[in-house]
């Protein structure tokens, strides 16, 4: 998308902004349903930042295999766990404190001449090309585990 530089900027910062939240509720929600919705919501954003970079092929695979597919199944497997076999009672401070050291590590060893920017592919036609021949294989097999997933979900659902 050709964006002004404001408007391009602001949905930097909320799908950052969201991306973030949605990846705190991931971690701390202690529902593990919430968990999962969070999860959808970090998916979306980041599938949104494909727009950002005009990669819209991977904005489609990205919406349709992960928060399609991958969500889905992560859904159905947690509903069926039983709540009650776990321990809820968690430090806050131990997660918050490995998060700050987290930051600080990646802003310690990251310089500015380190981050080189790449061109990203945007041609849709491209993409298609390497998952038609380079990537035939792999993309096989992982469509053949997301189907055996789904098939695995519904069976278990069933019962």
């Amino acid at each position: 998308m050709d964006l002004p530089g404001p408007i391009h900027d602001f949905l930097l910062v909320f799908l950052g902004s969201g991306l973030i939240l949605g990846g705190l509720g991931v971690v701390l929600l202690t529902n593990p349903i919430y968990s999962t919705f969070s999860l959808g919501l970090v998916l979306v954003c980041i599938s949104l930042f494909y727009i950002l970079s005009n990669s819209h092929f991977v904005v489609a695979a990205q919406l349709l295999i992960y928060v399609g597919a991958i969500n889905v199944v992560i859904l159905f497997a947690v509903m069926f766990i039983n709540g009650s076999e776990y321990y809820k009672d968690f430090n806050l401070l131990t997660i918050g404190m490995a998060l700050l050291r987290w930051f600080v590590q990646i802003i310690w060893t990251t310089r500015s001449n380190q981050i080189i920017e790449q061109d990203l592919i945007s041609n849709s036609q491209q993409i298609g090309i390497h998952l038609a021949t380079d990537f035939f294989l792999p993309f096989e097999f992982i469509s053949i585990i997301l189907l055996v997933a789904l098939i695995g979900a519904i069976a278990v659902a069933r019962q």
